[in-house]
């Protein structure tokens, strides 16, 4: 049996924190991604809009765009709002996961990033995003074969 060989997946990491940055980039070494980086989030947001990632990690607490509004804005464009989104956060405040739930994320982790935490999400979400890409895949195909048999 032969499978495809899926394209590598993409994740953008978004931190404002050269460090922060550079320790989850390393932690993801350890999965076979193309790891894309962003000091804030205009940097990211023109990322996305050019290279839309199949992941992003987004810091909370940034400079001129919060992570809220960053994911915000992913989740409001219909061009990117099937990008899974996983923010971390040194916020633990019930008020701040609420936020970021209401602003669209679809997971969060806290800081300091716990190494197989962060590596299981990544997983998961890039799993998740293969499969609803494939979902879409298969429905779009179906929806011209019914087309072309309608005509």
């Amino acid at each position: 049996m032969t499978h495809d060989k899926a394209p590598k997946s993409k994740v953008l990491v978004v931190d404002d924190n050269l460090q922060n940055l550079e320790l989850i980039m390393a932690y993801l070494e350890d999965i076979d991604c193309d790891i894309l980086s962003a000091e804030g989030g205009q940097e990211a947001l023109e990322i996305i809009e050019n290279d839309p990632p199949d992941l992003v990690l987004l810091d909370v607490m940034m400079p001129k765009i919060s992570g809220f509004e960053v994911c915000k804005r992913i989740k409001n464009n219909p061009n990117t709002a099937q990008i899974p989104i996983i923010m971390v956060t040194a916020l633990s405040e019930m008020g701040d996961i609420e936020r970021a739930i209401n602003s669209g994320t679809d997971d969060f982790l806290s800081k300091p990033v716990n190494k197989w935490e962060l590596l299981t999400r990544v997983k998961t979400m890039l799993k998740l995003k293969h499969l609803t890409d494939q979902l879409e895949r298969t429905l779009t195909y179906l929806s011209e074969i019914e087309q072309d048999l309608q005509h």
